[in-house]
This record gives C-alpha cells, structure tokens and sequence, in this order.
C-alpha cells in the first residue's frame, strides 16, 4: 500500500485560487493513473481530475477552465490548481494512485487522507 501526503486545502473566499498537492511516499515504478477525487456529505465521491499513464491530463467538463491537474514524475507528486473558487466546490479532497511500486508487485489502488477545502466568504 502507498502512502499518500495531501496538502494545501483550507478555507478560500469565492473567485480565489488554490493548490492541492499530494506526494507519494513511496517511490512509483509505472503509474497507471494518478489523479483528485472529491466528496461532499451524504454523496459519493467524484472524479475531479486525472492524469493517465501516457501523462494526459484529464479534468471533469464541468471543472475545465477553473481546475487543472499535473504532475511531477521525479517527486512521485500530483497537484491540483483550483482557480475562480465556487462555494459548490466545498468538499473533502483526495488524492488517488494505481500505481505499480516494484518488479514483480502487485497493482495498488491507494488513496489519500483527505484535505478538506472550503469556499466561502
């Protein structure tokens, strides 16, 4: 199992920006897919954005423009840029890795602790 370290998250005011970040602890040998998924309560979690394993980055239709995803290979790291903030993007954000960490290992699907970020005035 990776372990995921997420940062970044916090309260925002409406139309501010940020940035979400997520390094892995454990070096990643093949990356199937890294990316952000978010959760509100009482709904299922949702994909965000994703990068895949030939490196194309792929954003939910209804975030692109605001919301971008990239990643940095030599870190083990994956960021999300949140611009324009909505109070509907209020949610617990988590970083998620299917990643291969070794010869001869299995595929793990890990996920993050969770940064929760919160747009209000």
């Amino acid at each position: 199992q990776v372990h995921l370290v997420e940062s970044g998250g916090g309260l925002a005011q409406p139309g501010e920006s940020m940035r979400l970040s997520c390094i892995s602890s454990t070096n990643i040998l093949k990356m199937f897919r890294m990316g952000w998924y978010r959760q509100t309560p009482g709904k299922q979690r949702e994909v965000v954005a994703e990068i895949d394993e030939g490196g194309t980055p792929h954003v939910v239709e209804s975030l692109k423009g605001r919301f971008s995803i990239s990643i940095d290979n030599a870190k083990n790291a994956v960021y999300l840029d949140m611009n324009a903030l909505r109070p509907e993007d209020t949610a617990v954000y988590y970083c998620n890795l299917i990643a291969r960490t070794a010869v001869g290992a299995s595929v793990s699907h890990s996920w993050g602790q969770g940064t929760q970020v919160t747009v209000s005035s």
